[in-house]
């Protein structure tokens, strides 16, 4: 959930490294700092708070030297302050270390080293790596970090250098990612490729028990044995304009405007008129395993766990296969009887999630076979599942997912009529299905025209404290999408529940400062939906109302309305998440909160 970035070779380290920084703040942002050698001589600064006050502090103090390394945290040991913030330094001075993830055997560690007469200076278990490094440090900085890994129960990504060998600095992955960057005369390290966009597109993906060495000549990658491997140069395919800002105020903003290309990305080439179906190239299973599939589990956190939610929907209407929905944190610790004929797909915007892959780890180990749905390119579990499909959606800043949940679920909608065309589904139902899905891009652009009627409705409601979201069938995974957007960065109360499970508890909490969401589109269950909208309205509860354009019935019940176009009910989610993103961005900004970077919470989630 952290971010690190180093750096060597000829140029100044500093900024470099000041500007990746920037790039994966959002991977963790409540303190950062950096480590830098002249010769034999240590440049340690790290503040608390966000790299804006990093970059204050090294106005007033620069960290000169062509190699260093750098993090920004998020805080797992010990408080957010500047003790605790990353490098962290050995005793002696001669070890300067950044980590993400967790330790989990630290505190035994730190017991003995303290027993040997250590002296500790931060409540982090990174620390512990420093010192025990410096401890076997006797010239070779490879060989001592490569003597201190195996004592490391947890999850690392580690970066480390030493003014004893000032023209190396040592990386070493378990479980959290790591990516080396090549360059010409120079050499990067980073926990994510976003950070070495505009220095080099040419990466190399560590795996785990791997380490690598980076000098500003050249790199080598070892494995446990010490031994050289071969490793592979991949592309960065990003544009360097696509990880900025442009014109809007905020990421957050940005990644809504862009859902209509994003779903263009997501079709592309996937779309086949001749079959009626849909195609993927990265599958890796053929088509008599896909049939043979008697069940499909759905895995993931968060919001891919919604985008899950509304693929079990699709895929059981149109290819008739039972689904599961699992969230990815309690799958991994249960031992579920699995019939062998199972097919268990992992959905993840980074590829990095730690749950999801440990998820999708124990469904290999048991036999299963594993696909992925994911959009960051060569990440962990990219590459472990056994073939997947990926939403090239472009680098997602927010921390609030947007374009990447849509673009999940327009893949799992593709997935539904690959799956369905192979089974059951007519020529004449595909066909129709591809029109519907081609129409997308032009759906979301025209639903973007409520933005100003959303920004109007968030003036009046900002200042409550709980709000409800409602839906069925499809569109009740989106009421707990938009709950969860408005929790995440408005920090108001909100939950999303079935619209008729209202009658069962949560209608409890109906009052006047109480608005409820209403997903009310017309459908299959329209009429039933209406019924609880105004079993709200007689218990004097505001309602907002997300309906299809001119519809008079929803506009004389509700208190406010937002209108999207009319499409089916399999594509309601993907029309309503626009009114409910736009909704949530609009409370935050209004109630003063950090829309990209809410507290709390990171991007990549690459700890228990």
């Amino acid at each position: 959930m952290c971010g690190i970035i180093g750096y060597i070779g000829h140029r100044e380290a500093e900024p470099i490294m000041v500007g990746g920084l920037r790039r994966l703040e959002y991977r963790g942002y409540d303190s950062a700092g950096l480590a830098t050698l002249t010769g034999a001589r240590l440049h340690l600064r790290k503040r608390a708070g966000r790299v804006a006050e990093l970059a204050l502090h090294l106005r007033e103090r620069p960290a000169p030297g062509c190699i260093g390394i750098s993090h920004t945290r998020w805080a797992t040991h010990g408080p957010a302050n500047d003790t605790n913030a990353h490098p962290h330094v050995s005793s002696d001075g001669m070890v300067s270390v950044v980590h993400n993830g967790v330790i989990e055997n630290y505190a035994a560690l730190k017991r003995q080293l303290q027993a040997e007469g250590v002296v500790f200076h931060s409540d982090t278990d990174t620390e512990v790596i420093a010192q025990l490094i410096a401890r076997h440090l006797n010239g070779d900085l490879i060989e001592a970090v490569c003597h201190v890994l195996p004592m490391l129960k947890g999850t690392y990504g580690l970066a480390v250098l030493s003014p004893r060998q000032p023209d190396v600095i040592v990386g070493a992955r378990l479980g959290s990612p790591l990516v080396l960057g090549v360059g010409d005369g120079e050499h990067y390290l980073a926990s994510d490729p976003a950070a070495l966009v505009g220095q080099t597109d040419k990466v190399v993906y560590l795996q785990d028990d791997q380490t690598c060495v980076l000098t500003a000549d050249g790199w080598h990658i070892q494995d446990q044995e010490r031994t050289r491997v071969e490793a592979s140069v991949h592309l960065i395919d990003w544009d360097p304009g696509e990880a900025d800002k442009a014109l809007f105020e905020h990421y957050m903003l940005k990644e809504i405007y862009e859902q209509p290309e994003a779903l263009e990305n997501a079709m592309r080439g996937r779309l086949v008129d001749a079959d009626s179906s849909a195609h993927f190239g990265g599958l890796n299973l053929d088509t008599q395993q896909l049939r043979r599939a008697d069940r499909i589990i759905l895995t993931g956190c968060g919001t891919s766990y919604h985008a899950a939610l509304v693929g079990e929907y699709m895929i059981e209407e149109f290819a008739r296969i039972p689904v599961e929905v699992e969230y990815a944190s309690e799958f991994r610790y249960r031992n579920p009887p699995i019939d062998r004929n199972t097919i268990v797909l992992a959905i993840t915007q980074s590829g990095e999630t730690a749950d999801t892959l440990a998820a999708l780890r124990e469904s290999k180990r048991k036999g299963h076979s594993t696909l992925a749905i994911c959009n960051v390119v060569g990440s962990t579990i990219a590459r472990e599942a056994d073939g997947g499909v990926y939403l090239h959606a472009g680098p997602e800043i927010g921390v609030a997912s947007t374009k990447a949940f849509t673009s999940q679920v327009t893949v799992l909608a593709m997935l539904a009529l690959y799956l369905g065309r192979m089974r059951h589904l007519s020529t004449q139902q595909g066909a129709r299905m591809i029109r519907e899905l081609r129409s997308l891009p032009d759906i979301i652009r025209a639903t973007l025209g409520c933005h100003d009627t959303v920004r109007q409705i968030a003036e009046r409601y900002f200042r409550v404290n709980n709000f409800l979201y409602l839906g069925r069938q499809y569109l009740y995974p989106a009421a707990l999408e938009g709950a969860l957007k408005l929790k995440e960065i408005s920090y108001i109360h909100a939950e999303g529940y079935p619209a008729a499970e209202m009658k069962h508890g949560p209608i409890a909490l109906v009052d006047a400062d109480t608005p409820s969401v209403f997903l009310i589109p017309r459908g299959a269950v329209f009429e039933k939906v209406m019924s609880n909208l105004e079993e709200i309205k007689a218990r004097g509860g505001p309602v907002i109302a997300i309906a299809c354009e001119g519809d008079e019935d929803v506009a004389a019940k509700a208190d406010e309305v937002i209108h999207i176009p009319d499409v089916p009910d399999y594509l309601q989610p993907l029309a309503v998440a626009v009114p409910l993103q736009l909704l949530a961005y609009h409370i935050a900004v209004l109630r003063g909160c950090d829309v990209d970077k809410p507290r709390n919470l990171a991007k990549s989630v690459t700890v228990e």
